[in-house]
């Protein structure tokens, strides 16, 4: 049986979702997130199995390449970083440390190194496949979105160079870049506040709605994505997989269209509009 891990696989987000597909495709599945309370959904669920697992922790790592060890003989075919950490906020509103922002790439960059060099020996065994779940975000220069979008395409960048350095071993590597999603991704930004003397606080009520994910955008079904996903990675052979609600025109737009014209079109409904219609 084929074996995959899966990071950030907590209720109701696409790490669940592929859990499930890959269980359902007969793969032996190894679901992790911080908390295992964070994953009923595939509690008790046949080929699954959980783990807690913070990918900033090297302890719970380590703890987690002796457990698929233990169960595969030694070998892992999947690892698919799909952790991370969302964040939405004015560059200028970082606080002055920069003490969350290092936190968000801790995790969305550096993070998924740590994954990487845990399992490398495993997937190597497996001659294995590396999959990194990364964001539309990081082809574009939205509002607010910038220290999530930077860590995405960070580590987006990291893989792709993986991709070259990884090839004599047989590892394969691909990057998922995703589109919109339903999901819980941003329902923890809901209290979201700007610091009292931010100067986007006269359109801070629309920054807080965007964060919430009321930005207008459709969304693609969860286990839609998942399915169309994981028969990709299952596939073979691909390096870049878009996948999300219109990312055939995310893909055109990031890559395509002048920036001149594209910052006048990215800052529609941010905020940043009104502002510039007051000056």
């Amino acid at each position: 049986m084929k074996s995959v891990l899966i990071t950030g696989c907590t209720d109701e987000g696409i790490g669940s979702a592929m859990a499930i597909t890959f269980a359902q495709r007969g793969l032996l599945v190894f679901a992790a997130a911080r908390k295992l309370s964070k994953m009923t959904k595939l509690a008790n669920l046949p080929n699954i199995r959980l783990l807690e697992l913070d990918v900033t922790d090297t302890a719970q790592i380590r703890s987690a390449v002796d457990l698929v060890r233990k169960e595969t003989g030694g070998t892992l075919d999947y690892l698919v970083n799909n952790a991370g950490q969302t964040r939405y906020l004015p560059l200028l509103d970082e606080d002055p440390e920069l003490s969350e922002a290092k936190a968000i790439f801790d995790t969305n960059v550096w993070g998924q190194l740590r994954m990487v060099h845990a399992f490398v020996p495993l997937l190597t065994e497996a001659k294995g496949s590396l999959v990194y779940i990364s964001s539309g975000s990081g082809y574009m220069n939205i509002p607010w979105n910038g220290t999530y979008a930077a860590s995405k395409r960070a580590a987006e960048i990291m893989f792709d160079t993986l991709r070259v350095e990884l090839k004599p071993f047989g590892i394969t590597v691909t990057s998922v870049v995703t589109g919109p999603v339903k999901s819980q991704i941003h329902s923890h930004m809901a209290d979201l506040k700007l610091p009292a003397k931010s100067l986007y606080a006269d359109v801070e009520e629309t920054i807080v709605r965007r964060a919430g994910g009321d930005d207008g955008s459709p969304r693609m079904d969860t286990m839609k994505y998942a399915e169309t996903v994981v028969g990709k990675i299952l596939g073979g052979g691909q390096i870049k997989i878009w996948c999300g609600a219109n990312m055939w025109l995310i893909n055109i737009i990031a890559n395509w269209i002048p920036s001149g014209i594209l910052d006048r079109l990215l800052v529609l409904g941010t905020g940043i509009d009104v502002m510039l219609k007051r000056k």
